[in-house]
């Protein structure tokens, strides 16, 4: 039997503290070292700090002139009978003796009512209605749901895929065991990850792109833009980790080169409190169906698509290693409860375990406890924090972000599902993640990082 041994030795301490640099977030940021030990992201991923960080503070409303849901509504792959802020014409009654009814599809584009919180609405707006007397009733999904199709985007709890495009079997810098393609279709509908610029060219990478290289963003967002060509009754969320802290101009050629941009949703206004925001149908008839997020240096008066993340929702405590998940608030900082109570509000519930490595500590994914973190009760549970969240706030989190959401077999999807008062009974998900231990490769890769000699001893 072959065991794997190492032997880490710090070759270059002297210039590295020269450097005065540390590992904070995904990317190096210039700050001044407090102490000899650094951290390094793997599987975790760390609060950016530094001179380059800042969070927008938005004291009024700004109009956006290219805002809002107007515009050309797209024939999709059914008829569709549309009511958006007007009346609705039945089909007229028929003077003959046959009873056969003509049926379509119908997607109202507003909601009469207002539903409860995540709550099932009064009245749906996916209809099927006949030239009978009979109320309609909803026969088409939107987001899995026919009755999340006339609750808002915001009345909704979504389940968050940490940093989707990081598949790479036994890798420690890895999060997913299933690409982006299979994570929409098993009902992931928040799609997060970590870009750096390589060169001029952006690309999904995890801390370094010689560490986990998930191909460039253009590549990612293409696969994307042709699952919601195939998809014309979802709505699904992008937040793009900004790992180099650059111009948001730096993305748009990627995401209108990929199709995209064309389906991203543009704000009437900025911020967008949480009643703000239009409901899914109003999205799906319009073909607005992809709201992008980026978490530092959006400028939506710049690219309007590409909205401000913690102006319009904030998170509880990032990259957690403490199984209480606490559901604070700690992203944006000094938020007040008032203000937070107006937002959208993600749950990260990513479990990190802390390694010591020659002076070094490193956050890796806590994958034994997978099983239990994504469980839908019991200590530590994606459940549990839900509930939590659900009590202190009054209200579910929009977004459970998770790694490795197909371990349980569906449990983050139903816990998502109790949350918006729906049942899930879908089957999920696919092959079970392998081990996310580190490989003579990622090890050296990390030792070339920390400027470390590895030697590698079988015995």
């Amino acid at each position: 039997m072959l065991h794997l041994l190492f032997l880490a030795v710090l070759l270059s301490s002297q210039a590295y503290a020269q450097s005065n640099a540390v590992y904070s977030g995904s990317n190096t940021v210039p700050t001044t070292a407090t102490s000899s030990t650094s951290i390094l992201n793997l599987g975790g991923d760390l609060i950016p700090t530094g001179t380059g960080v800042s969070y927008q503070s938005l004291t009024s409303t700004k109009t956006l002139s290219a805002g809002g849901l107007s515009g050309e509504i797209e024939i999709l792959a059914t008829t569709l009978a549309v009511s958006n802020g007007s009346t609705i014409s039945f089909p007229a009654s028929s003077s003959s003796s046959s009873s056969s009814s003509t049926s379509v599809t119908l997607l109202q584009g507003s909601n009469p009512t207002t539903p409860p919180v995540n709550g099932t609405a009064t009245a749906n707006s996916t209809s099927t209605f006949s030239s009978t007397s009979e109320q309609p009733t909803n026969t088409q999904p939107c987001n899995n749901y026919p009755e999340f199709c006339t609750r808002k985007y915001s009345n909704i709890t979504y389940v968050a895929a940490h940093n989707s495009p990081f598949v790479a079997p036994n890798n420690a810098a890895a999060n997913q065991a299933l690409g982006v393609v299979d994570q929409l279709n098993d009902g992931i509908r928040m799609l997060q990850g970590q870009t750096h610029i390589v060169n001029g060219t952006v690309y999904y990478c995890h801390t370094s792109c010689d560490l986990l290289n998930a191909g460039t963003a253009e590549s990612y967002f293409s696969d994307i833009a042709r699952w919601i060509r195939g998809h014309p009754y979802d709505v699904v969320t992008l937040l793009i980790g900004n790992g180099d802290l650059t111009n948001v101009e730096n993305f748009v050629a990627p995401l209108q080169s990929s199709g995209l941009a064309r389906y991203a949703y543009i704000p009437p206004e900025v911020p967008m409190a949480i009643d703000d925001w239009p409901t899914l149908s109003e999205m799906i008839l319009m073909q607005k169906r992809v709201i992008i997020f980026m978490d530092y240096n959006a400028d939506q008066e710049a690219v309007p698509y590409v909205l401000d993340q913690f102006s319009q929702m904030w998170e509880t405590p990032f990259s957690p290693t403490d199984r209480n998940f606490p559901c604070t608030q700690q992203r944006p900082p000094d938020l007040s409860r008032e203000d937070a109570e107006q937002r959208m509000y993600m749950a990260n519930h990513n479990l990190n375990t802390e390694l010591t490595l020659a002076g070094f500590s490193i956050l890796v994914v806590t994958v034994s406890l997978l099983n239990e973190t994504n469980n839908v009760t019991g200590f530590g549970s994606l459940g549990a924090m839900a509930d939590d969240c659900s009590e202190l706030w009054a209200r579910p989190p929009n977004f459970l972000l998770v790694d490795y959401y197909n371990v349980g077999a569906g449990s983050v999807f139903e816990v998502a599902a109790q949350h918006n008062n729906v049942t899930y009974d879908r089957e999920c998900c696919g092959m079970v993640p392998s081990s996310a231990s580190m490989t003579n490769r990622s090890i050296l890769l990390l030792a070339g990082l920390l400027g470390m000699t590895v030697v590698f001893l079988s015995l």
